[in-house]
C-alpha cells in the first residue's frame, strides 16, 4: 500500500475491509478511540465500566468481524460486528465504531457501518443492535441516518450512565 499524507483524505480511494485489530498500523487508531471515550466519559465522573470496550485480543475472537477504513496504509476508521445470541435468536452487535477526527465528515463511518451490515446480512443476521453514549451526538446522528432506532437495553448492559441503545432490522 502507498503512504498517504495524513492531511489529505479522499473517500473515493478509501477501502473498507476486514483487517486484524493486532495490525501495528491499527493499534494507534484503537488507542485514539479509547482516549476519546475516556475524555468524554472521564473516570471520576463516570465509573470505568461504562466504557464497554473490546480490547484488540477480544476483537480477534471468531465471533467478531473487525473492519478498517484504509487510505493507502493509513487506518482512518474502524468498526466491528460481534455475533451474539439472546432469547429471540442470533443478532449482531456493532462495536468499536470510530473515525479519526481529521477524517470526519467524509461519510467513512457510514461506509464502515454499511460493510458491517453487508457481512451481517450475508450471514443471515437480520437484527443489529448497539450501545452508544448520549455524549456522542455525531454517533447518534450517524445511526439515526442509517435507520437505527432507539430501543431498550440488551445484552446485560446497565440502563444507566447515559447509554443509548439502538436497533436496526435488516
Amino acid at each position: 500500500m502507498v503512504a498517504v499524507s495524513p492531511s489529505v483524505f479522499d473517500t473515493a480511494s478509501a477501502v473498507v475491509q476486514t483487517s486484524s485489530p493486532l495490525d501495528p498500523r491499527v493499534a494507534p487508531l484503537l488507542v485514539e478511540l479509547d482516549a476519546y471515550l475516556y475524555k468524554i466519559y472521564p473516570v471520576g465522573e463516570f465509573p470505568p465500566e461504562i466504557n464497554h470496550i473490546l480490547d484488540p485480543e477480544a476483537l480477534t475472537h471468531p465471533s467478531v468481524t473487525f473492519v478498517v477504513a484504509w487510505q493507502g496504509d493509513q487506518a482512518l476508521g474502524c468498526g466491528a460486528l460481534r455475533r451474539m445470541v439472546d432469547d429471540v435468536g442470533t443478532y449482531g452487535e456493532i462495536k468499536r465504531m470510530f473515525v479519526k477526527p481529521k477524517a470526519r465528515g467524509l461519510r467513512l463511518a457510514q461506509k464502515i457501518l454499511d460493510q458491517l451490515e453487508v457481512v451481517a446480512h450475508a450471514e443471515g443476521i437480520r437484527r443489529l443492535m448497539l450501545e452508544t453514549g448520549a455524549r456522542q451526538p455525531e454517533a447518534l446522528r450517524l445511526y439515526e441516518r442509517c435507520g437505527y432506532t432507539v430501543r431498550g437495553g440488551f445484552g446485560g448492559y446497565p440502563e444507566e450512565f447515559g447509554s443509548v441503545f439502538m436497533e436496526k432490522l435488516l
